[in-house]
């Protein structure tokens, strides 16, 4: 899930905890061995949209990215260098779940889905011109999961100038699911940073009453965003905000935004930014003494966070999630995804590819929806009839609502606890599922 990447040094930790996970992994350890499947996953039946059709079959020429034989989709997303070493996983993830499609079920509507990736080098120059390849030159019939909220703010525009669907961006900037009316072509998959601020401010004056808030964030929309539904989920009655520090992404060190906080008394700390910037805000913490309860964004919930900040400095910190966690192995449908992900060239399975994985049966329901009216135009009307939809990757109680005034798949989730159990750092959630549907758009 998209966030801009930090300083270098903070990040390359995060690369070698993932290099570190897929080597103990080729290594047949007990702790990482692929659980056994109980079955494949699936699309649901469904067999066309319920929205307004526009026309009825079209032949299959007159559709870019449509033949007989294939459906041509794209994303841009980071590939390369640190970022892509990252979150290149999430796009891999849902070109295995497309492989199996088309293994298992002949694809959708009789076509095979093909799936072209281009580098946005999380740069809004190369996210425009990643774009204008996948729609002039190798003209995919839909954009499908693209990451990056720099990147996709500068194609944004000229993807819905052109009416080509927008769907399901992994870009978690508010505007890019808070305005349907003006760029009814764009559809966000994640919830926006502005929902999950709401959901950190609501929980801390409802559980925390009268305990002085602090926000740290980075300097640009995952901060800005974080920090806004902070200040409107929080009960100004209950809580005061005490400090807020940002900081840059090209900062080396935030030793003195997390003193400044110290000395304000924080007693907690939300935090906007990436597991690289985490990790030194929770040192620079311990070095000083200083203990606060931890609110960290959600991109910070894998268990690989435990490879490079130790359980013990992370214990009590709470997030929250939607679906269920790679580490839940035991879960069937977490198990299926684990074979899935080895079978068909995914990546070691984390959180990432869960969520890469979920975005893929997403993709797929509303392509389902569109056989008799596969046209652009058909599949935004198909996103759009998506209402109480839930797989088996999403926990109970979250579904997916999807209409043409809301643009936002996921806006429910429930909350997660940081432990330390025999010694290993475990996330584990607690809590109802808690929905916030609508309650993020910004009304500009």
């Amino acid at each position: 899930m998209s966030r801009r990447v930090g300083a270098i040094l903070p990040i390359m930790a995060f690369v070698l905890a993932l290099g570190l996970v897929a080597a103990l992994s080729a290594c047949g350890s007990d702790d990482d061995e692929e659980p056994t499947a109980t079955g494949t996953a699936a699309p649901s039946d469904t067999a066309a949209a319920t929205g307004t059709a526009r026309a009825t079959a079209t032949a299959a020429a007159n559709v870019p990215g449509v033949t007989d034989t294939e459906i041509v989709l794209g994303m841009d997303a980071p590939l390369a260098g640190v970022s892509g070493a990252v979150y290149s996983q999430i796009p891999k993830a849902t070109e295995a779940y497309f492989k199996y499609i088309n293994d298992t079920q002949g694809g959708v509507c009789g076509r095979k889905i093909t799936y072209k990736m281009e580098d946005n080098q999380n740069d809004p120059a190369f996210g425009l011109e990643a774009i204008r390849k996948l729609v002039e030159r190798d003209n995919v019939f839909a954009v499908v999961g693209s990451l990056g909220d720099d990147p996709h703010a500068a194609s944004w525009g000229y993807l819905n100038e052109n009416e080509v669907p927008d769907i399901l961006v992994s870009a978690g900037a508010e505007r890019f699911g808070a305005d349907p009316e003006g760029h009814p072509w764009t559809v966000q998959m994640i919830p926006s940073y502005v929902i999950e601020g709401i959901f950190y401010g609501r929980y801390i004056s409802e559980n925390l009453p009268g305990a002085k808030v602090g926000v740290l964030y980075e300097n640009g929309p995952a901060g800005h965003d974080g920090l806004k539904g902070v200040k409107k989920g929080l009960d100004s009655t209950r809580n005061e905000i005490v400090s807020e520090q940002s900081f840059e992404l090209t900062a080396l060190s935030i030793r003195s935004q997390v003193t400044n906080l110290k000395e304000a008394g924080v007693e907690v700390l939300v935090v906007f930014t990436d597991p690289g910037f985490s990790s030194q805000a929770i040192k620079e913490a311990v070095r000083l003494g200083w203990r606060p309860q931890w609110i960290l964004s959600y991109v910070n919930s894998d268990e690989m966070m435990y490879q490079f900040a130790p359980p013990q400095d992370v214990a009590g910190a709470v997030t929250f999630q939607a679906f269920k966690l790679a580490s839940m192995k035991d879960d069937p449908a977490i198990a299926e995804h684990w074979e899935l992900m080895k079978d068909y060239g995914g990546p070691q399975p984390t959180n990432f590819s869960v969520y890469a994985q979920l975005l893929g049966e997403v993709a797929v329901e509303a392509l389902s929806r569109t056989c008799d009216n596969l046209t652009r135009q058909g599949l935004m009307d198909a996103v759009e009839s998506i209402k109480d939809w839930h797989s088996d990757l999403l926990l109970d109680g979250v579904n997916i609502n999807l209409s043409d005034t809301d643009h936002t798949a996921i806006e429910k989730g429930r909350m997660l606890r940081s432990t330390v159990q025999d010694g290993k750092g475990k996330w584990e959630y607690f809590g109802p599922a808690v929905s916030f549907e609508g309650q993020g758009e910004s009304g500009e």
